[in-house]
């Protein structure tokens, strides 16, 4: 782990511990090593550090092209993020994605592609699925709650709230899952960032564990 990305991971996980009561379900499932892309729902900035604080080594996360500007371009990179243009969708960035989970690392995406305004999922991106499809890498689906309570879109200053993460059990899509006949290539994707989050939503809080 390179010594800024250790340096927010720490401070990341203090204010999850200090503010947020953050606790993680099921943490055996994860991952740990080898290469595993992590899915997750998306509603606010505390995600990536939130879902990165959960593993006991780095991982790398899509993060918005604007914000690699100046010095804080230079500190996301170094916290591992992948820049995506979400005006512009191009595939250099889903190559970088691929080409690091086929080196053996673990890749953060959302498959919303956005934060949620409402705190309701929105759709999964086919983007999703063409990773999959070129990785051959599992997913691990996980499910965040709270951290739209604790920093909503458009909102700045962070509020003490619960936050949980809940872990599933890794999902490993068969060629012939991704790619059915008689079914489009971009359909197949989307029929499988659907599954994703589908993975995502049955994931739910124990009944000892509110927001």
């Amino acid at each position: 782990m390179k010594f800024v990305y250790w340096t927010g991971w720490t401070f990341f996980k203090w204010v999850n511990k200090t503010f947020l009561d953050f606790q993680v379900i099921h943490p055996e499932k994860l991952i740990q090593s080898g290469p595993v892309l992590v899915a997750s729902n998306h509603a606010s900035f505390l995600d990536p550090p939130t879902i990165g604080g959960a593993y006991d080594d780095s991982i790398y996360y899509l993060a918005r092209k604007t914000l690699f500007v100046g010095p804080m371009g230079w500190l996301y990179r170094n916290w591992n993020a992948i820049p995506v243009d979400q005006e512009r969708p191009d595939f250099s960035s889903l190559k970088t994605v691929i080409k690091r989970l086929r080196e053996g690392n673990r890749v953060l995406v959302f498959p919303e592609g956005e934060r949620t305004t409402t705190g309701e999922f929105l759709p999964g991106k086919p983007g999703v699925g063409l990773i999959i499809a070129k990785a051959n890498a599992p997913v691990q689906p996980i499910r965040l709650f709270g951290t739209f309570e604790a920093l909503p879109r458009g909102v700045h200053w962070l509020r003490c709230f619960r936050v949980t993460l809940v872990v599933g059990d890794p999902i490993t899509f068969t060629k012939d899952e991704i790619k059915k006949e008689g079914v489009s290539t971009k359909d197949s994707y989307q029929a499988v960032a659907d599954r994703v989050m589908e993975e995502i939503d049955k994931l739910q809080l124990p009944t000892n564990r509110s927001i």
